[in-house]
């Protein structure tokens, strides 16, 4: 006999030789054992998961010389046909060259017939979801109430594809992907008996490279083996499947943290010797960075199972997270990209290189790279701006004396002292303010210029829009300036200026504020509503509106003065009867007598057995007989419908009134060209 390969030769026999699935073994261990048996089984998974192969451990189950178990003997002569693949009663169909109608009935017509040798007559359907429309029709009657003596056993890659119809018919199981290390231990078990040399790293480069099928993982070992004549290793499996040495991509992340480029492309390079997958390696850049990142989260969690858990535990102490998420952030859309490039080295160095180049601004460098600690980089970045001095030089000669006020506890300003350090101060009431003097004031908002961020950055335009939120609703100019002292602003109100530049004194820190240039005023509203009588753009007619003041007629109740839109709501009805009256208008109500008018776009609504209905629930309201007529004819009111649609168009209007004219957005819309989604406006109905 020939050479039999690797993934037939070691394909399950019994249930209990399956690797993973218990989920799905353990309803059918149960269901054989306790003969809770069902007509038809679905089952769905990827490529190579076991599907084929439960549908046959299940026919020789039901078929086994010593009776129906979860245990075949494997010695009788069903079981022994079944494993060769040449057992009568197993009725094996590969629906993808079979999906015509014809097939699928000439199929069906011995099913009525009693089986041959077996106790059951099992048709193994195999990819049935590409049987066509017609086959599946035809399958349904006898899917559905098939003799006692037929079982169906359905497999399929895409159970999306199939018929709710055949769906609800079967008992579904969905086979799981297999993951490396259940793929690990299984050939190590397999090379062992094979007695076949191997390294465990290449196993694991094959575990990985088969994607959760145990198939792939068999073919692949066999491929293996015959690359290495008869012995596994990790160079020539690395070899074969195109990746590369993992110590490669830890030599990337090591260069990439701090900052080498000249590293980072000849690592590359080296790389690019052994004709490497571009892909596959930052698939693997992927994975190390997720790795290094449970390192930083849980030390003890990491992996040592490929021999990199030193690596990965110092590269976790050396990366700041931040930086950490930038480049497992770039290294995903990379992937995605690279396909798209004409040269994949290329394209993986154009992605190493916005690693490189692109950082977080303000964030803590890492370890070793050179930063003296939180804000080094911002500090070097002003000093190139024109400001010679630190922030932390800065924030020495802060008077501890100043303070900003606050209208509620919760938002705290700080204070920063001689020794520069940072305490919470109470709030204190706006008008009891502590007016500091000329130098703490000019020395303040020095400090202030000194500490603001770099232009242009995301990250503190956040920062200015946070301290801006927390700040209260309502505040006076005054107050505003006050605080600005304190606060650092968005990038926009700032005017970098030489370290030198000396700020005039002034009595007041608002006057300090305007004659130094430095900040500007936030504007800010007294009263928000004062507002109201801006002109909007209502974007439900494109027409341009006049909001109406608070005070007026449209206020929070909206009130309608109309008999129907009062008397619909408490009729008691609903669904398509209610649809009905909230379209209609009272043209006319003479004591207990009501004449409708329904606009003929709605008279599919109308009916004989509806307006009975309507009648008999106006005659429970009013309790007493009611007589009603709707005529198809063009409501010569509003209907309650659109009463209903008016409010909503005036509170829509009132709410966006409402939130241009916060101060806290107009800030926000002046600072950061920030614009309103009105299709985010949802009023309060």
């Amino acid at each position: 006999m020939g050479y039999q390969v690797l993934a037939r030769k070691w394909r399950p026999k019994i249930f209990r030789e399956m690797i993973g699935q218990e989920h799905v073994l353990k309803t059918l261990i149960n269901a054989l054992d306790h003969d809770r048996l069902h007509h038809a089984y679905l089952f769905t998974g990827t490529r190579g998961v076991g599907k084929t192969t439960i549908a046959r451990i299940l026919s020789k189950c039901l078929n086994c010389e010593t009776g129906v178990s979860s245990e075949p003997c494997g010695q009788c002569g069903t079981c022994k046909e079944v494993d060769e693949g040449r057992f009568i009663d197993l009725i094996e169909v590969d629906a993808a060259s079979r999906t015509k109608v014809e097939d699928t009935r000439e199929l069906l017509d011995n099913v009525q017939y009693a089986p041959t040798r077996g106790r059951y007559k099992v048709y193994l359907i195999d990819e049935v979801h590409m049987l066509s429309t017609h086959s599946f029709n035809a399958l349904l009657k006898t899917l559905e109430e098939p003799p006692p003596h037929v079982k169906f056993l359905l497999a399929t890659t895409d159970p999306q594809k199939l018929p709710a119809t055949i769906l609800s018919r079967c008992l579904q199981f969905s086979l799981k992907n297999m993951p490396p290390q259940h793929l690990v231990e299984h050939l190590t078990n397999v090379l062992s008996k094979e007695m076949v040399e191997f390294e465990e790293a290449a196993l694991w480069e094959l575990g990985r490279a088969a994607d959760g099928s145990v198939r792939d993982a068999m073919s692949l070992t066999d491929q293996a083996i015959a690359f290495g004549n008869g012995r596994i290793t990790t160079a020539d499996v690395r070899t074969m499947l195109g990746t590369i040495d993992r110590t490669y991509v830890l030599q990337l992340i090591e260069a990439i943290a701090v900052g080498d480029v000249q590293k980072t492309l000849d690592v590359v390079e080296e790389a690019s010797n052994y004709s490497p997958d571009y892909l596959g390696i930052l698939s693997e850049l992927v994975a190390t960075l997720h790795r290094v990142a449970i390192g930083q989260a849980l030390p003890q969690a990491i992996d040592n199972s490929l021999g990199d858990g030193e690596s990965i535990t110092r590269l976790a102490k050396t990366m700041t997270a931040e930086d950490l998420q930038l480049y497992y952030q770039i290294a995903l859309i990379g992937r995605k990209d690279l396909p798209l490039n004409p040269d994949a080295r290329a394209g993986l160095e154009m992605v190493l290189l916005r690693m490189l180049l692109f950082k977080p601004a303000g964030v803590e460098p890492a370890p070793g790279s050179g930063g003296a600690g939180p804000g080094a980089g911002t500090q070097s970045r002003l000093q190139k701006m024109g400001h010679g001095s630190s922030p932390a030089n800065n924030m020495n000669s802060v008077n501890s004396s100043s303070q900003v006020n606050s209208s509620n506890q919760a938002n705290r300003a700080e204070q920063v002292n001689n020794t520069g350090q940072v305490n919470n101060v109470n709030p204190v009431n706006s008008e009891s303010v502590q007016q500091p003097s000329t130098q703490s004031a000019a020395t303040q908002v020095s400090a202030t210029v000194d500490n603001a961020p770099v232009p242009g950055s995301g990250r503190e335009k956040m920062l200015a829009a946070r301290a801006l939120l927390s700040a209260p609703a309502k505040r006076s100019s005054s107050n505003v300036a006050a605080a600005s002292a304190n606060v650092v602003l968005a990038p926009e109100s700032v005017a970098p200026a030489p370290a030198s530049a000396a700020i005039q004194p002034a009595p007041a820190v608002n006057q300090t504020v305007q004659q130094s240039s430095v900040l500007a005023e936030a504007p800010v509203m007294e009263h928000p509503m004062a507002e109201m009588n801006q002109v909007v753009e209502s974007q439900q007619s494109n027409k341009v509106v006049e909001l109406v003041k608070p005070k007026e007629s449209v206020g929070e109740d909206y009130q309608v003065d109309d008999e129907w839109f009062q008397l619909v709501t408490k009729f008691g009805i609903t669904g398509n009867l209610l649809n009905m009256a909230r379209n209609c208008s009272m043209e006319s109500h003479i004591d207990n007598h009501f004449v409708l008018a329904l606009d003929h776009h709605y008279e599919a609504l109308l009916n004989n057995d509806r307006i009975q209905r309507l009648q008999n629930a106006m005659s429970t309201y009013y309790k007493a007989a009611v007589t009603l007529k709707i005529d198809i004819a063009m409501p010569s009111n509003k209907t309650p419908d659109e009463w209903a649609e008016d409010i909503r168009q005036k509170k829509l209007v009132r709410a966006t009134a409402i939130l241009h004219a916060d101060p806290v957005v107009v800030s926000l819309k002046q600072r950061f060209n920030a614009v309103i989604d009105p299709e985010s406006i949802k009023p309060k109905l």
